[in-house]
């Protein structure tokens, strides 16, 4: 069987709001309708023609079961089209993608919304306490959040991981990654967000999204609230470790609103649809990892994908490795062989990431994909590598190309 060609097409994302900020007041299910409603006007597409529709959500829960399909649903789309949702932790909204793809690539479907979305403000507490029934005594309520992190892996063969944060730590411990050392990586990525603000390289890929407030007009929320735009050393070190090493809460990753999509079309149906990709789907892979080292998960990830799809590091044009934290992405590049003075460094989160822009886990992939085929358009480069680390001991990794 001749696999066909799966385009990108519209890679679009909301700004992405602080925990318990601008976007708090917006469920889950009403940010991914927001952005399902925006996709379909951009591209003009009839949305009958969708064949399936492919979200992904970290944080999950009954309050909008199958989040693609229930926000296909609240944003009054056609009831004939069906959807889904997926959870590959911090990888779920790139998995998103390349789930669509390949059920374009195999005939499965001729058109597939791709993307995720999360809403970390609005994640839950929960007990496993009541099922069974409480004649009495305490019941405990656990944070979805911190809850989901402690239990990314079995506590019977690991042991109990007290949270990412740990995970990090261990590897700056593992490749000598200092304080100062994670604090200059992560200047870099807050004034980098900051200039491509400054810059207009957003402006494309932003949705607007119609925040209602408790009191008067409803706000317009359309910028990225949580990069420090005057972060420095000096700033940056005065903020207190997380848990005595060299996480703070400048050179980590945070917790995040926002919601992202696309399309994802067969290249033989892209003129009867009347659309344009800005981008292909080249290939992809995910390899697992020790999950007290989770961070390192890149490495295996590329590793593999190279191998697979006959590319190297002299064929990427540009890199986007997600930032959970910055000793993680400074142990990657060493995993990867990369110096301190690599030129490659240069083409790494060109315009910011997860340090700065945040990491809204369900759409952190479509997130990242909006920028990087864009940035592939500014550049004119062929292939952008996308890549991230997962909790619980993952790491995921996808090539795109850009459309001629």
């Amino acid at each position: 069987m001749t696999l066909r060609r799966a385009a990108i097409v519209m890679p679009i994302r909301t700004a992405v709001g602080k925990f318990g900020g601008s976007l708090s007041p917006m469920t889950a299910g009403e940010l991914g309708a927001v952005i399902l409603k925006a996709l379909i006007e951009r591209t003009k597409i009839d949305p009958a023609r969708v064949d399936d529709v492919v979200f992904s959500q970290g944080y999950g829960n009954g309050e909008a079961p199958a989040i693609g399909h229930w926000s296909w649903l609240a944003a009054d789309l056609p009831l004939e089209v069906p959807g889904y949702q997926l959870d590959r932790r911090c990888g779920s909204g790139l998995q998103a993608i390349v789930n669509a793809a390949m059920m374009v690539q195999t005939g499965m479907s001729d058109v597939v919304v791709a993307g995720g979305v999360e809403s970390m403000s609005n994640v839950e507490h929960y007990s496993t306490d009541l099922r069974g029934g409480k004649r009495s005594g305490s019941i405990t309520l656990h944070d979805r959040l911190t809850r989901g992190r402690l239990m990314s892996q079995p506590t019977e063969r690991f042991g109990v991981i007290s949270g990412m944060i740990e995970t990090a730590e261990n590897l700056a411990r593992d490749y000598d990654i200092s304080r100062e050392q994670a604090d200059a990586y992560a200047v870099r990525s807050h004034q980098r967000a900051a200039a491509a603000w400054a810059n207009g390289m957003f402006d494309d890929e932003i949705v607007p999204v119609v925040v209602p407030q408790r009191k008067g007009a409803p706000a317009i929320f359309a910028h990225d609230e949580g990069y420090r735009g005057d972060a420095t050393m000096a700033s940056l070190g005065a903020l207190k470790a997380i848990e005595g090493g060299v996480v703070t809460a400048g050179n980590a990753s945070q917790q995040n609103d926002a919601a992202a999509a696309c399309l994802v079309v067969a290249e033989d149906k892209l003129d009867e649809l009347g659309v344009e990709p800005i981008a292909f789907y080249h290939s992809s892979a995910a390899a697992g990892c020790d999950p007290s080292r989770m961070g390192i998960g890149p490495v295996p990830a590329v590793q593999r994908l190279f191998a697979r799809s006959g590319l190297g590091w002299g064929d990427i044009d540009l890199v986007e490795l997600n930032e959970a934290f910055a000793p993680q992405v400074l142990a990657v590049l060493k995993g990867w062989g990369w110096s301190d003075d690599d030129g490659r460094n240069e083409i790494l989160n060109v315009n910011g990431s997860g340090i700065s822009l945040g990491h809204p886990i369900g759409a952190t992939g479509g997130r990242i994909l909006a920028n990087l085929t864009r940035e592939l358009v500014r550049t004119k480069g062929r292939y952008g590598l996308e890549t991230m680390c997962i909790g619980g001991g993952q790491g995921i990794a996808a090539i795109f190309e850009r459309a001629a």
